[in-house]
């Protein structure tokens, strides 16, 4: 085991001595894997922001439910009990017919032509509030079917629609976030490979010379997957940098808009599993790359007799 660490370790250090003696050429590579890596770092953290910014939507959608105008206010307190007990409501107020009536000639302004009427026009409504686990589409969809299928009722409308395409938007950017993420692994892959390969060229005689001393594939390899590494968590560092440094580029002027619309909203930073896993995910892609490229070069080489 002794001997075995010792190799890592100087598998590790001759890699470490080769990418610092071409600073420039290393620094280049570094910077071409950190802007693969931190655009779409950048791309989710806006997305996370966004949904901070609007409170996650959990407090902005409520549902309106219309009575017809013939059904009781018993029945209508009733249907109301039954649907606080439904999962995914958290609070549901009956406004009464007389309740809706007031309100309406108190703040529209056409008290005296409401004293005209005969009868009370408006119907009982009920003001639902979803839970937040049930404020994306699909379960709104689910709880709105749910009322329109009451004899009693005779329309039920989201309030805050807006919201609901706002929250499809962000969904469709996630998605293509995905989309885009993995497109520019592919390229930090394509790049560390293309990078081992050319070492490896260049030290083609270097690698016959172990071979024909008994050199296996895995020892000739080893010191590859380290430089790939090392390029693969360095680019990641840098990401972490750039990623760091747009947020504080970007916090003020955010801090004012939202001040500007009364809010306290503060432009929030990759959180601390968020860089971790921004880390794991370059040191792995730098490790695939290089062992792709490795394992297809080096057992080309041969040593000649």
């Amino acid at each position: 085991m002794g001997i075995w660490g010792a190799r890592h370790v100087q598998a590790l250090l001759g890699s470490l001595g080769r990418l610092a003696r071409n600073p420039l050429a290393t620094l280049f590579t570094l910077t071409v894997i950190a802007v693969a890596l931190a655009l779409p770092a950048v791309l989710g953290l806006a997305v996370t922001n966004a949904r901070l910014a609007t409170g996650d939507f959990a407090d902005a959608v409520d549902m309106t439910v219309y009575f017809k105008t013939d059904i009781p206010l018993a029945k209508a307190e009733q249907l109301a009990r039954s649907a606080r007990a439904r999962h995914g409501i958290a609070g549901v107020t009956l406004v009464s017919a007389e309740q809706g009536l007031a309100e309406f000639r108190e703040h529209s302004g056409f008290g005296e032509a409401l004293k005209a009427l005969g009868d009370n026009p408006l119907p009982h409504v009920l003001n639902v509030h979803p839970t937040p686990d049930a404020s994306d589409p699909a379960a709104l969809d689910a709880l709105k079917r749910y009322f329109a299928a009451w004899p009693e009722v005779d329309l039920v409308q989201i309030d805050s629609e807006w919201v609901l395409r706002f929250a499809a938007i962000l969904e469709l950017l996630r998605r293509a976030l995905t989309v885009l993420a993995a497109g520019l692994g592919l390229g930090v892959l394509a790049v560390i490979g293309n990078t081992i390969r050319l070492e490896i060229l260049n030290r083609r005689a270097e690698i016959e010379i172990t071979k024909l001393v008994g050199g296996t594939n895995a020892f000739v390899r080893r010191p590859f997957l380290y430089t790939g590494v090392l390029y693969g968590l360095g680019g990641a560092l840098l990401a972490w940098a750039l990623v760091g440094m747009a947020v504080l580029f970007l916090a003020d002027p955010v801090g004012r808009l939202a001040a500007l619309y009364g809010s306290r909203f503060a432009l929030a930073g990759p959180t601390p599993r968020e860089v971790g896993g921004l880390l794991v995910t370059g040191a792995a892609l730098g490790w695939l790359g290089a062992w792709l490229s490795a394992a297809r070069h080096l057992s080309r080489i041969e040593p000649r007799a």
